[in-house]
């Protein structure tokens, strides 16, 4: 059975820190791209940062860029999304969505809510 469960949202004042976990159980990851969503009550989900299967390059959003780091452990089928000098405007619900390039399958996980307070 599939699953893709992410971890370690929370509440957290501006200039603070969280990381993100997105764990999979059911599939291996390795030829999985995976990006990382976001959303905000009333706006369209939006990626702001992936990792690719071949060489681990990464792309962030210019508004994440420099604060968030994307990595994948594909031995622990775990991708991580550290974030550092949170702001308000980073409060959104954060998913991650894995597409494989090979069987084209896709997956969403359910999201976690990252509020950072002012």
């Amino acid at each position: 059975e599939v699953h893709v469960v992410e971890s370690g949202g929370g509440l957290v004042q501006a200039g603070g820190s969280l990381r993100l976990s997105c764990a999979v159980s059911g599939f291996q990851i390795s030829d999985y791209a995976i990006a990382w969503f976001r959303q905000v009550p009333g706006k369209e989900r939006k990626v702001f940062s992936s990792i690719s299967t071949f060489d681990n390059s990464t792309y962030y959003a210019d508004s994440v860029k420099g604060r968030f780091t994307i990595s994948r452990d594909n031995a622990k089928k775990t991708v991580f999304l550290q974030m550092n000098s949170l702001k308000p405007e980073d409060t959104a619900v954060y998913s991650c969505y894995l597409k494989s390039l090979t069987t084209w399958l896709d997956y969403w996980g359910q999201g976690t809510q990252v509020t950072v307070s002012s």
